[in-house]
């Protein structure tokens, strides 16, 4: 970042009002970089223009993956491999014995979903054990909402007055 530019802070006790100072700042055609806060504000990631996630799609890929390795794993293993005769049941196609391979396949596809979704998560918002934090407020975790704005420096006074006009409890331009 050039030295002509300005981080600013502002730090909300109440997400409603975090809301309304983000709408102002987007009436005003300020971008917002960053929101921190306990939870999740619905309605929040429009307003600060952020696109809508691609985490299903994320899932959805591991969930086909999981079905494709049990319906490997399982066709492999009792009509390839070592075929077995179970309650009479002829096991030279796959198709023959599906129903028996419903749990299994189900189960896999759970756990690949859900194992691949947990590292997925892990990576993107680098919450990996070692990387260091990115929430510049610990009070953020707690119970404090902050809008983290980058903008130049004839811009930060006006940014500043507007978070104040907001209901920012504090502002803090770095």
């Amino acid at each position: 970042m050039a030295a002509n530019y300005k981080t600013i802070q502002g730090i909300w006790g109440d997400e409603e009002l975090l809301m309304n100072g983000a709408k102002q700042m987007r009436d005003a055609h300020i971008k917002v970089k960053e929101v921190f806060s306990p939870f999740p504000i619905h309605g929040l990631d429009p307003v600060i223009g952020l696109p809508r996630t691609r985490l299903a799609i994320c899932a959805f890929i591991y969930g086909i993956t999981g079905t494709s390795l049990a319906i490997l794993m399982t066709w492999y293993m009792m009509v390839s491999d070592w075929p077995t005769d179970i309650g009479g049941k002829p096991s030279f196609y796959y198709y023959m014995n599906w129903p028996a391979f419903i749990p299994v396949t189900f189960e896999l596809t759970v756990f690949c979903a859900g194992h691949g979704m947990a590292l997925t998560y892990l990576l993107r918002n680098w919450t990996l054990p070692g990387v260091h934090e990115k929430n510049p407020d610990p009070r953020t975790t707690d119970d404090k909402f902050m809008m983290v704005i980058e903008a130049k420096e004839e811009k930060a006074a006006e940014i500043v007055s507007m978070m104040r006009a907001s209901g920012a409890e504090e502002v803090n331009v770095i």
